[in-house]
């Protein structure tokens, strides 16, 4: 679990339930997390000069985020390459334990400086296969959309 918050009456809108920009947001706090523990902070960015940038995101939503329900948030590196990353976050509705949400998406290392592509540094690479290792070892499939990935 790498993020824990409760809808607020703020994330409500008119239809009565959470807004799309606070699950974009809850998803990508999570991918955020996962981020900076393999590395790539402020530091990162500010000393190497490089980062990533989305290169592409699916949202798909299940379950209606009601004011008051409690939430967390979860995500897996499902594949990296050289260049890329691809991941999911789930953000589960604790209050009625189901999942309400995903968010697929690619990654793509970055040098700041020219703004392309650019190969990972082991360091960096390391770290996502981490999470790709962890994600292996998961009994249950990830629901992707199929049609977005890392090319090898």
């Amino acid at each position: 679990m790498l993020v824990e918050a409760t809808v607020t009456p703020d994330h409500i809108d008119g239809n009565g339930h959470m807004n799309i920009r606070h699950y974009l947001e809850l998803d990508t706090w999570s991918v955020v997390v996962i981020c900076e523990d393999v590395g790539i902070d402020d530091i990162y960015r500010t000393q190497r000069r490089m980062g990533v940038f989305t290169a592409e995101h699916q949202l798909r939503y299940y379950r209606e985020m009601q004011e008051g329900a409690k939430l967390s948030v979860h995500a897996r590196v499902l594949a990296r390459s050289d260049k890329a990353a691809h991941l999911m976050a789930f953000l589960v509705d604790r209050t009625n334990d189901r999942l309400a949400n995903t968010l697929e998406l690619v990654l793509v290392h970055v040098d700041l400086e020219s703004r392309r592509v650019t190969p990972m540094p082991d360091d960096i690479a390391d770290g996502f296969d981490r999470y790709v290792q962890q994600s292996a070892e998961q009994t249950w499939e990830a629901p992707v959309c199929g049609v977005m990935g890392v090319r090898r």
